[in-house]
């Protein structure tokens, strides 16, 4: 992993399918969130991590912010990121990305979690 994990300092960023052949995927919901919803994360150790969602925002692919999804802003923040818009049937593929940027709240431990290899 080359990146935080959710509630560490740093932007982490988990990509998740909307729908697949099957049906719907992990994040075919994700357009539904709203500022002020709860995300809860549960991270290796067992220990839980509760985000707010800030703002949903639908971006054309073309136009995908990198920076403001990718770089560390000085917070504990998590962005959940999935496919989204109109689907081009001929290039297989959703036009747009759908981004939900949260902040950490707590953790059930109270703190923020160890870095990788840390205790």
């Amino acid at each position: 992993m080359d990146g935080p994990a959710p509630g560490q300092l740093g932007s982490a960023v988990i990509l998740g399918h909307v729908d697949s052949y099957e049906g719907p995927a992990v994040f075919y919901r994700l357009k539904d969130l709203e500022a002020g919803d709860s995300i809860e994360v549960s991270l290796a150790d067992g220990t839980i991590a509760h985000f707010a969602v800030t703002k949903v925002e639908t971006y054309p692919k073309t136009e995908f912010p990198a920076e403001g999804v990718y770089g560390s802003h000085g917070d504990e923040t998590l962005q959940l990121v999935t496919c989204g818009g109109e689907y081009d049937a001929d290039a297989r593929s959703y036009l747009s990305n759908i981004v939900a940027y949260t902040s950490l709240v707590d953790t059930d431990s109270g703190e923020a979690p160890a870095a990788a290899g840390q205790k």
